[in-house]
């Protein structure tokens, strides 16, 4: 069996090896479908944590990579380029519009957000000040990479290098009923004159519990930063693509952020592959006679080919009418969804946004990533054939958009059959 190998050899994520069972071993993916090597298949409903866009083991990608591998598989990206380089940059700028210039690629979705902070870091530093604090929001998560942690919640998760990380103003999420003191806090960060960057996941905190807020909001505060010099970072890793309904979350507001992160669906699902999109403002900081304000930032993969290519392959897949079709059609079934879970006592707090549909399980005891209700409702998903990782007591759907209204349809008789066993007593909670 595959997965006593894989116990033997293999350390994986987010995972307390000694007391978590087996893994699940997939043999093949297809649309929206996983198949195990025991028979058993998955509908992925969270697009293999927010990657996949198309669908599994696509014809069209697929095709792509296998062209894009026959004439070359990797290139060092320092003194030198390629076609699908070129293609995917040329294509995301034209289409995040005029306010953006210059592309520079990474590896994940971590390394594009560390790039951004480093660049915001460097574009003052090449200026002659001094700005060395970043702004973010307290329940935010922009990766693992240290910081990408810094910049992030603190909690459970960064307890072990706390001592490491440096220090940053953090700003409650804004809701109608605090958005009074959010500002008040903003501005108070601002007075101090030593901020470089406001980094955000924009309109829904994905790691936090699918946590949304208004696109007002979030234009105010950009605005507030913007008065003085600070350099605003959307970090649309999970957001970009149409998962809040336009193609990226930040079109959304009538203002353009300084800096862009991408990734995660930016590949279909299919590759690593960063992106840190930048204004020429950005740019010009950095261009100039003196060699000790390049950027000094890379990775041996930079700009890989393949990635590259099913990059490209992706967006022309985004761009056909049948994935706006679906992306529609998704957006009004969760809809009509989340009208049914209102009407559920089992639960509070629905939202949806664009192809995103959350909702909390009302639980007895304090909620945690960590405790056993959790663990109940992953598995009772899997048992039924769905994959779903609940955020606590959260529950959400991010389906790829190739999942058909009868595979929404086992999902959501899924979620009322849990609801229905909580409601009896049959599941305790």
């Amino acid at each position: 069996m595959i997965s006593n190998k894989d116990k033997k050899y293999i350390w994986h994520p987010f995972t307390q090896e000694k007391t978590a069972p087996d893994n699940i071993t997939i043999v093949k993916a297809k649309d929206a479908w996983l198949y195990a090597e025991d028979g058993t298949k998955y509908l992925d409903c969270i697009s293999s944590w927010w990657v996949n866009m198309h669908g599994h083991s696509n014809n069209y990608i697929n095709q792509k990579l296998a062209e894009q591998a026959a004439d070359m598989e990797h290139v060092i990206f320092a003194g030198f380029t390629h076609p699908k380089a070129v293609e995917i940059s040329e294509r995301i700028v034209g289409k995040l519009g005029p306010d953006f210039h210059k592309v520079f690629f990474s590896d994940n979705g971590s390394t594009s957000n560390e790039v951004a902070l480093k660049m915001a870091f460097q574009y003052f530093y090449n200026q002659g000040k001094k700005r060395a604090k970043i702004i973010a929001f307290k329940d935010s998560y922009h990766g693992d990479t240290y910081g990408a942690m810094s910049v992030a919640a603190r909690n459970e998760f960064s307890k072990p290098f706390e001592d490491n990380l440096f220090d940053v103003y953090h700003l409650d999420v804004p809701t109608k009923d605090n958005f009074a003191t959010v500002k008040k806090q903003l501005k108070k960060y601002l007075s101090l004159n030593d901020c470089a960057a406001f980094i955000f996941e924009p309109l829904v905190l994905g790691t936090a519990g699918m946590v949304m807020y208004s696109p007002e909001h979030l234009q105010e505060l950009m605005e507030m930063c913007s008065s003085v010099g600070v350099l605003n970072i959307a970090d649309e890793v999970f957001t970009g693509f149409y998962r809040t309904g336009k193609l990226f979350s930040h079109q959304h507001l009538s203002k353009a952020p300084d800096l862009v992160c991408l990734s995660k669906g930016l590949t279909g699902g299919y590759l690593p592959l960063g992106l840190t999109v930048v204004n020429q403002k950005i740019y010009d900081a950095f261009y100039s006679d003196n060699k000790l304000k390049a950027f000094f930032h890379g990775h041996s993969y930079t700009g890989n080919p393949l990635s590259c290519a099913v990059a490209c392959a992706s967006l022309d897949l985004l761009e056909k009418q049948e994935s706006e079709d679906n992306i529609k059609r998704i957006v009004q079934k969760h809809k009509d969804f989340a009208k049914v879970l209102a009407t559920k006592k089992e639960v509070s707090n629905v939202r949806q946004q664009g192809t995103i549909l959350a909702f909390d399980v009302n639980t007895s005891g304090k909620d945690s990533y960590f405790n056993s209700n959790r663990d109940k409702f992953y598995n009772f998903f899997l048992n039924k054939g769905i994959l779903m990782r609940p955020l606590g007591n959260t529950l959400y759907l991010v389906p790829p958009y190739c999942t058909s209204n009868s595979e929404l349809d086992l999902a959501y008789n899924a979620i009322k059959s849990l609801l229905n066993q909580i409601k009896k007593g049959s599941l305790t909670v």
